[in-house]
């Protein structure tokens, strides 16, 4: 093995993968996929979590070309021998913290390491969502992906500068980020706790903080309740593990927030590379802009 066609990464848990020659079949969780296909990197297979189901969530899966890259399943139901059933070389996975590989059993994930090498990524909310962007960014350059990106970096900067001139305003609406939970509940985020969402806030977005209360990254609130902190935008989780809105318009609380407030669709598990991020602040900058309007 010569050092030339030699491949290393040291992930997020400190712990250096290795191999003979660079990794070309990628499995990888769907939040990674997306982001590394954004980056030239087209994985061979992608899995989901136990929010997931038989088929893969399209609020996850960004840009990823889902005709051509296989969909294993999802969370605890996956073994090992699926897993490997394409053949991967090089297993990408995701954390919330502790190291813990998200999406898979414990034991699963365990063994799966027995079997190929694989790298973990911390997206929990210690990180900032830069700091996560560039551990991608790094990746995917080990992984063969051309440096620069100039277009997608130069069209991030124009959002984030767009949505602070705007947030700078004298109106700055109320924004609330929330989860359907069901008929008569939703979870509001805690903006400290979602990279994202802290992005919004250093931008100058008036993100609305729930009240202090159980729950460390939601607090699960009525209908009424939420609609009483008077929002005028609504972050709305459209993954598919999140009721769906048609579901909700029996629901006096939630025909208050929607008709007082424009919704905009929001991942809680977003990609995370520089064209994506753009794209969620300009969605967030549009609907600022016509809340000032009004």
């Amino acid at each position: 093995m010569s050092e030339r066609t030699e491949w290393q990464f040291s992930d997020d848990r400190g712990q250096l993968s290795s191999a003979g020659r660079r990794p070309s079949r990628v499995l990888a969780y769907v939040q990674a996929g997306a982001t590394l296909w954004d980056h030239g990197i087209r994985p061979s297979g992608i899995f989901g979590s136990d929010h997931d189901g038989e088929s893969p969530d399209r609020a996850k899966t960004g840009s990823l070309p889902l005709t051509e890259v296989d969909y294993l399943g999802a969370g605890s139901v996956l073994d090992v021998d699926t897993l490997l059933r394409g053949g991967p070389d090089l297993v990408v996975a995701v954390s919330y913290g502790g190291g813990r590989v998200y999406g898979l059993a414990p034991e699963t994930a365990k063994h799966l390491e027995e079997h190929v090498p694989v790298v973990v990524i911390d997206v929990g909310q210690a990180r900032t969502l830069g700091d996560i962007g560039d551990r991608f960014a790094e990746l995917a350059r080990s992984l063969g992906a051309e440096a620069g990106g100039s277009a997608a970096a130069h069209d991030l900067e124009a959002a984030r500068e767009r949505l602070r001139t705007l947030a700078a305003g004298p109106f700055r609406p109320r924004v609330l980020a929330l989860s359907p939970a069901e008929q008569d509940q939703a979870h509001l985020a805690r903006p400290r706790m979602w990279p994202e969402l802290r992005v919004l806030a250093e931008l100058g977005v008036d993100v609305l903080e729930p009240a202090a209360g159980p729950g460390a990254n939601w607090s699960t609130v009525g209908w009424a309740e939420a609609a009483a902190l008077r929002p005028r935008i609504l972050l709305t989780d459209i993954r598919s593990n999140a009721t769906p809105l048609d579901r909700l318009r029996s629901n006096a609380g939630w025909t208050a927030l929607e008709r007082a407030a424009a919704v905009v669709p929001w991942n809680p598990e977003p990609v995370c590379s520089p064209q994506a991020h753009a794209r969620f602040l300009t969605l967030v900058a549009d609907a600022v802009e016509a809340a000032q309007g009004r």
